[in-house]
């Protein structure tokens, strides 16, 4: 029966929605998930940079330290069991664990680890910034990573502690995969980057058994995981757009878990067989203004629009659970978040601001938006409160993907987006808000600064930097406070919430464990009783 109820719901999920046959409950052993999974770009951990990517990575994946479905906020030993640092010459030497193999059969090897890191650096894809910080160049790399028997040492050249390279090599970028599968693959010296986004070669919880852009994702259990193997057998991650569709998939009892439900819906969910968790998250939203458009380039036109969000209006309503109000780049929760929220919605003083300043209105404005929700809403809301200061805005959607790619290329106007961390460190935002030393077309960086083509002030650039080589605790924090002070003030960048994660699922779902960024989501531990 347990074989026949499998191929019946593999068979259903490649069915229109319309067709998809009624279920009784899920197989006890998969967990089947209704996900918008379309901002997907890419799934090589080389160059994956979107939420639902790194949801994907971090299951098929290990990485020498990583924070993991135990405690996401403990940096752990990953494929190393120990390590040791050498301040003095910025060296950290990872000892790696006996028997830990790629899901191919292949042990994991130094040699694996070098590779890795040097592939990331070579392909030099939109994350690989996160490693090359460490001063790591694709002609130095093979000095800066070296491996000796079980022992891989890794040097970082630049002013920062041993603790914040740690942070950095728990990123995304920094998985290891299988260098003898991954260039099996190679083509045109791609590296096996075509393959790697199509296939996986990882040492992780779950291989991955099947990815179609847009249609699903399929991880099986990795029986030899060197933590255990998982409680279930597969996760299958259906992509559904609609939340509705999530909404009656997950109480028909097609689905375990619906991920992108509406506030609305959360709460008119009843009965025994759902409940809903919440899980607060880092990712921080705001609205930004490309400064390659001239009528937002006035900082007259900035100061005015953080007086034209309806905070309160949104969260209170539509985004109630789902989002509360922040207004700093660093989230709540951590260490270093600036929690003053110093901007509530004034349209009359939005408009004296501009009136002030000689702002000619009306301003005519093309705002790009995620085709989904709640960022539609999100949409019309600003449009609505806009207007009335006569700044117009005119809502572009598009899925995930198209507007990702669009804010990559700096073709927007205005953009309605949000950002989560890269790692477990303020720097990580702190040089996303608050740095753009170059703001040339041909210097690409993956910041919002640069993609809105924000100059940086000088001294800001100045501050950035001196914040990340501070040594002292206090200081440090100190200085991060201040930059988000400043971002909160003057930039074109208008921070407006900070999420909070709601998931409905059924009842015999346990152990689903979603930390503050996709990175921290973990399958590995879920049971259904």
């Amino acid at each position: 029966m347990k074989l026949f109820r499998a191929a019946l719901l593999a068979t259903a999920l490649t069915l229109p929605l319309g067709a998809v046959p009624a279920f009784a409950a899920t197989p006890a052993d998969v967990l089947v998930v209704a996900q918008n999974i379309d901002d997907i770009v890419a799934i090589d951990p080389a160059q994956a940079y979107e939420f639902t990517s790194g949801e994907l990575v971090t299951n098929v994946y290990d990485r020498l330290v990583q924070y993991d479905a135990e405690d996401t906020t403990v940096l752990a030993p990953g494929l190393a069991s120990e390590w040791s640092v050498d301040e003095a010459n910025k060296t950290i030497t990872f000892t790696l664990r006996d028997g830990a193999t790629f899901h191919s059969g292949n042990p994991v090897r130094t040699e694996d680890v070098v590779f890795s890191f040097k592939r990331v650096v070579t392909l030099n894809l939109t994350p690989a910034f996160i490693l090359t910080q460490l001063g790591w160049t694709p002609e130095n790399i093979e000095e800066m990573v070296t491996a000796d028997g079980n022992t891989v040492t890794v040097r970082y050249d630049g002013d920062f502690s041993s603790a914040f390279v740690l942070n950095v090599l728990a990123a995304r970028p920094a998985s290891i995969v299988d260098e003898l599968t991954v260039m099996e693959h190679e083509e045109n010296g791609d590296m096996g980057n075509a393959w790697l986004n199509a296939n996986s070669a990882g040492s992780g919880a779950f291989s991955l058994a099947d990815y179609r852009p847009a249609e699903i994702i399929r991880l099986e259990a990795n029986p030899d995981y060197f933590k255990g193997a998982p409680a279930v057998n597969s996760v299958i991650i259906r992509h559904v757009a609609e939340a509705a569709t999530q909404q009656l998939l997950l109480t028909s009892g097609d689905v375990d878990m619906a991920k992108n439900l509406t506030p609305d819906q959360i709460s008119s969910l009843s009965g025994d067989a759902v409940k809903v968790e919440t899980f607060p998250q880092a990712a921080v939203h705001f609205l930004s203004f490309n400064q390659k458009t001239e009528t937002l380039t006035p900082e007259a036109v900035w100061e005015a629009a953080r007086y034209l969000v309806d905070y309160e209006g949104m969260t209170s309503t539509f985004l109630n659970g789902q989002m509360e109000i922040h207004q700093a780049f660093w989230p709540e929760g951590f260490p270093g978040a600036l929690t003053d929220t110093p901007f509530t919605y004034d349209p009359e003083k939005a408009e004296q601001i501009l009136t002030d300043a000689g702002i000619e209105l009306p301003i005519s404005v093309t705002l790009d938006v995620i085709n989904s929700t709640p960022f539609t809403d999100m949409a019309q809301s600003l449009q609505a409160t806009f207007a009335e200061a006569g700044i117009n805005f005119e809502i572009i959607p598009g899925t995930g993907a198209q507007v990702i790619t669009k804010y990559r290329e700096r073709t927007h106007e205005a953009m309605l987006l949000y950002w989560g961390p890269d790692f477990m460190d303020p720097h990580s935002n702190a040089k996303a808000f608050a740095y753009n030393s170059d703001n040339s077309d041909d210097n690409y960086q993956a910041t919002t600064t640069w993609r809105n083509s924000w100059a940086v002030p000088a001294e800001m650039n100045e501050e950035t930097m001196a914040a990340l080589a501070e040594s002292d605790p206090a200081k440090r924090e100190e200085m991060y406070l201040d930059l988000q002070k400043k971002v909160q003030e003057t930039s074109p960048i208008v921070i407006m919430f900070q999420a909070a994660y709601q998931v409905a699922m059924a009842e015999n779902v346990e152990g689903y464990v979603n930390g503050a960024t996709s990175d921290f989501v973990f399958y590995r531990l879920v049971t259904k009783e």
